[in-house]
């Protein structure tokens, strides 16, 4: 015997809320393959200066984005299933993958808000390093030229801040993008650390918004998948 009443309102609820939740864990597989992918992280995160490979630590960020996404869409359809069918067993099984990825979920952000400026900050450690290697005779010996030259053809930008910015044109013209003139250079020279602040923190951002609309969605469904599983313990008493 089918729920009736309230409880096949919910029922078809928790379906919508699982349909919706089974096309947020698509798009955030979408975003994360497309951050995986986009052109600036991966110039910047693909170089390797000497023997030391650039910090991969927004990348680790990435891959678990993607499971993340992946296991999403198995759960919104094993939820989607379980309703449609009105399986208690099935509905059990979704409530605890639920609590499993919001737990999981939580973990993830008090660790991102921790470290939320560590990945800006080992990428700028790395630009400096190179930077410093361009400047000096060293670099005829390694790729630090080449590593620079990237981070400001990538970004647009030149120099640790904006007064080195502003003079290394005139010192090491091949390191910086060309201007028309040094007054213009001036101007509109921006420093990389502050590139690459902007860079990572409106991607996290975006990351941390995508987690939080996931959360409110996770909670209204453990809620209706119990009062869903309650509804049909109920009537088949009855």
């Amino acid at each position: 015997m089918g729920v009736e009443g309230c409880t096949k309102c919910i029922k078809y609820l928790l379906f919508v809320f699982n349909f919706i939740f089974w096309l947020a864990g698509g798009i955030i597989l979408g975003v994360a393959l497309w951050l995986r992918h986009d052109s600036q992280t991966t110039n910047i995160l693909y170089l390797q200066l000497g023997d030391k490979q650039a910090p991969n630590t927004f990348y680790v960020g990435i891959y678990i984005l993607i499971a993340v996404g992946a296991v999403m869409m198995f759960v919104g359809f094993l939820g989607c299933y379980g309703a449609i069918q009105e399986s208690q067993c099935l509905l059990g099984t979704f409530f605890t993958c639920l609590v499993i990825l919001f737990a999981c979920e939580v973990a993830a952000g008090i660790w991102g808000f921790v470290n939320k400026d560590q990945i800006a900050k080992d990428v700028k450690q790395f630009y400096d390093q190179a930077f410093q290697q361009a400047l000096m005779a060293e670099s005829d010996m390694n790729n630090g030229k080449a590593v620079v030259k990237t981070f400001h053809e990538t970004l647009d930008c030149c120099g640790p801040d904006n007064a080195v910015g502003a003079i290394t044109p005139l010192w090491r013209d091949d390191l910086c993008p060309k201007k028309e003139f040094f007054l213009k250079n001036l101007i509109e020279s921006s420093n990389c650390h502050k590139k690459i602040d902007e860079l990572f923190s409106g991607k996290l951002y975006l990351i941390g918004i995508a987690a939080i609309v996931v959360a409110v969605i996770m909670i209204f469904e453990m809620i209706l998948s119990m009062v869903l599983c309650c509804g049909i313990r109920n009537s088949s008493i009855y």
